[in-house]
Parts: structure tokens; sequence; C-alpha cells
């Protein structure tokens, strides 16, 4: 529009010169050139005369505008202003609730930590009535049917009453000691080598099933298959004392084999109750690094990949530190296979558990005593109560075994421990003979049946060491509930 402008404006300039020489020739007779040169001279004078207008219109044009814009900067400050002021209020309102609901949270950490306290003496006070009542119940069970008959006899004389107490009472005879206990203790190397030799040409290994409960509802997750021997006279031999011998003489290969092919046949019948229970086998180091026996392993557990992620491989802790080329090659070709991992017979906490998962271990089996044994903070890189949740970022179960007390327990539930195993939960025990149930006494319903049939598993159950042995009342769980709570 401005160039426009500008050219209409510079048109009509040029129309009013040469209208002026135009006249001043026509009609005063004054000559072309002159009239030229008066028309050129009005031209110029109404150039400069727009152009200085123009400027002159710009200048007041250009004042205007920075007018406008120190009215809208002066704007802009008041409002920036009370955005400050705004902001400074709501920054304000902001500390104050922060500093209120901090008092808050410190009042209600103070009473959660009293309310703490209180439920761990409350759990104490419980679980320290509870072992009370255990341990005097079976005296007092035993007192009353040997003072039964003495209330019913009649009363003798005082004289002979005296003679009787004067008269010292024969002690009874010590009761002997299990069959197991004799059939090991007298045997020697040469004879525990020849029944071993026997029992494997014959077939006599024996598996018994120990439970593994999930804590604290106790309910059966995995079963751990323990090793029997049986010599010629039907006497149980437990597995660490046949087991060096077994290594010593090239046996624990063929042992290795029978026990994974029980542990199969346990799993499928187990499996067609429960799709996800599990067993735990245990494998030697020295099958591990043995080629022959290996590949004989590794066939089967081909043959039954299909129950890999139910069947898992155990081993002990000196043998994953000690693992050779050969023992490392065969683990992974197991791992490749889908086979998970466990480890036991653990003497110190100092574990890695990136490199163990990067093996496929998937299960860590602690002792209850190393686990709460105050000395493990120092000499660990890590501390107890913290091990289940490391292991886990890693994918690895934390399995805390040889659990005898509820005390352990409602200690144990502090450190996160998941899984359990021992006599409190249930003793190993043998196979049914007829194969129609797997544990005879330790199915996963029964298990988490409250302390009437833990009882009955407890009062006849057989030990590790084959013999019976007759346990106490199982307590209740009330003081682990409370201490978890």
């Amino acid at each position: 529009m401005i160039r426009i402008s500008t050219i209409f404006i510079a048109i009509c300039m040029v129309l009013v010169a040469a209208s002026l020489g135009l006249a001043l020739y026509s009609v005063a007779g004054i000559s072309g050139t002159e009239s030229a040169i008066v028309a050129l001279t009005a031209l110029t004078f109404l150039i400069l005369y727009n152009a200085v207008s123009m400027r002159l219109r710009d200048r007041s044009d250009v004042g205007s505008q920075i007018a406008d814009l120190s009215r809208g900067t002066a704007d802009l400050a008041r409002q920036v202003a009370e955005f400050g002021r705004r902001l400074a209020a709501v920054e304000g309102r902001v500390a104050s609730a922060n500093s209120t609901n901090a008092d808050r949270v410190q009042s209600v950490v103070g009473e959660i930590n009293e309310l703490g306290g209180l439920v761990k003496q409350l759990a104490a006070t419980v679980s320290a009535h509870e072992d009370l009542l255990t341990t005097t119940g079976a005296p007092q069970a035993v007192a009353a049917p040997l003072a039964q008959p003495v209330a019913n006899t009649p009363k003798e004389p005082a004289a002979a009453a005296e003679t009787k107490s004067a008269v010292p009472q024969p002690v009874p005879a010590a009761t002997p000691a299990a069959p197991i206990a004799e059939a090991t203790g007298a045997r020697n190397q040469t004879q525990m080598l020849a029944t071993l030799r026997s029992a494997v040409d014959e077939s006599r290994i024996d598996i018994f099933l120990q439970p593994m409960v999930t804590l604290p509802q106790r309910k059966v997750r995995f079963y751990e298959a323990v090793t029997r021997l049986r010599d010629e006279r039907d006497q149980l031999i437990a597995a660490e004392e046949f087991i060096s011998v077994a290594e010593a003489s090239g046996l624990i290969g063929r042992i290795d084999n029978m026990v994974m092919l029980r542990c199969v046949q346990v799993l499928r019948r187990l499996m067609v109750r429960n799709k996800d229970v599990g067993v735990f086998c245990n494998v030697a180091a020295s099958t591990l690094g043995n080629s022959t026996t290996f590949s004989q392993c590794l066939d089967f557990l081909e043959a039954n990949r299909a129950l890999a992620p139910a069947l898992v491989l155990e081993f002990k802790q000196s043998t994953f530190r000690n693992l050779g080329p050969a023992e490392t090659e065969n683990l992974a070709a197991l791992a490749q296979r889908g086979f998970r991992f466990s480890i036991d017979h653990v003497t110190d906490l100092r574990i890695e558990p990136r490199e163990l998962a990067d093996r496929g271990v998937r299960f860590i089996k602690v002792p209850a005593s190393l686990l709460l044994d105050p000395r493990q903070a120092s000499t660990s890189d890590i501390h107890p109560s913290d091990l289940s949740d490391l292991l886990g970022r890693f994918g690895i179960d934390l399995i805390a075994e040889r659990i005898e007390g509820e005390r352990a327990v409602v200690d144990l539930l502090d450190y996160d421990v998941r899984f359990g195993q021992g006599f409190l939960f249930a003793p190993p025990r043998p196979l049914r003979p007829e194969g129609a149930s797997a544990t005879a006494g330790a199915l996963p319903n029964q298990a988490q049946e409250p302390q009437g049939s833990d009882q009955g598993s407890h009062g006849s159950g057989i030990s590790s060491s084959g013999e019976t042995a007759t346990t106490p009342h199982r307590a209740t769980g009330n003081a682990a509930l409370a201490r978890r709570i």
C-alpha cells in the first residue's frame, strides 16, 4: 500500500508540474524552455515538500510506537511483579504445608515404631510362652500315667512306707539305641564299601522326601529327595555316612543315576495332583566332572526335558567354587536345556549373586543358624537381613534350612525369607511301597493344616539318620504372624 500511494503522489506531482508549465506556455506566452524550467522547479519543490512531510509523519509515528511500547513494557513489568508476589505466596504456603506434613509424618513414624516395639515384645512373649508350653507339656503327660497307679494302690502302714523309702529304688535300664546307630557305628570303611556295592547292585537305594514350605503360610512348594541306603538287614544308612566312600570308590555316578530316576518318577506322581510342585535332586561334584557318567545323566535328563522347570539339581557350595573347565561346560549344557540349580551346604555368606544367576542358579539353601548368627554381619559383604532382597534382584530365592524351632521362624520372617525347610515342618519321609502317594504324610494339602495334622507327622517321623524319633508338639504360628505384621 505504501508503494502504491507513493507512486500515485509522484504521478500527481508530475501532472501538476506539467500542467503548470503547459499553462505558462499557452496562456502567458512564455517560451517552451522557460516553461519546462518552471515546471521542473515546481516538481522539485513538490518532491521536497512531500519528502519533508513524510519524514515528519514518520517521526510522529515512531514516537507514538515508542510510547505504546513503553506502556506495554510497563504493563508487562506490573504483571511480572504480580506473578512474583503470587509465586512467593504459593511457595510460602507449600513450605508451611511441607513442614506441617513433616511433623505429622514424624509423629506417625514415632507411633509406628512404638507399635512395632510393642508387637515385637508381644511376639517374643507369645513365642516364649509357646516354647514353655511345648517343653512342659511332654513331662506332664508322662508324669500323669506314672502317678495314677500310686493313687489307686491302698495305703500302706507308715513303717512299711519308711522301709520302702530307705531301700534304694532300681534305676531303669537305658533305652537301647536305634538300629541305625548300631549298624553304622560298627562299620569300617571296608564293610561300608561292601555294603554299598551290594546295595547298588540290588537297588537298595531309597528316597526320602522332606518338604520345603512357604513362610509364613507354610504351604508346601518343593520337596528335597534325601538318599538312604539299606543294608542286608534292611537297616538305613544316612547319605553323609556313605557318600565319601561312594565318591572314593567311583560308585557315586551309579547312585546319582538311580536317585535321578527315582526323582523323575516321584515328580511325575506329584504333578498329577499339583502342577506347581518341584523336587530338589542332589548331584555330586564327581558326577558333574565325569564325562561318562554325566553323558548318561544328560541323556536321561534330555529325555525328560519337559520336567525341567520342576526338577532342580542341587550342588554343594564348594562344588561351585571349584568348577573346572569340564564341570563348567557340563553345567552350561544342563542350563541350556532349561534345568535350574540350587546350592546347599553353605558355610559362609560370601556369595556373588550375579555370577550364580548367570550359571543358572535359582535357589540357595542357607542354614537358619548361619543366617541368624550375628557374627556373619562382620565377616560377609552384606548383612544377612539384606541377603534375600539382594538375591531376589537376580532371580534367586533364599531357602532357610534346618529350622527346628518357632523362634527361628519368627526371626527369619524379619529377614524376608520366603521358603523354609526343617524338622519343625516335617522330617524326611519314605515313599509308599505301592506308589500311590509320594510323601506318606507330607502331602501338600496336609502340610497346610494346623497343629492336628502336623502333630501326627512329627510324632512318628523318620529322622535324617533313618531312626524313629518322637518330636514334641509343634507350637502354633501366632508368634510368627504377629512378628510378620
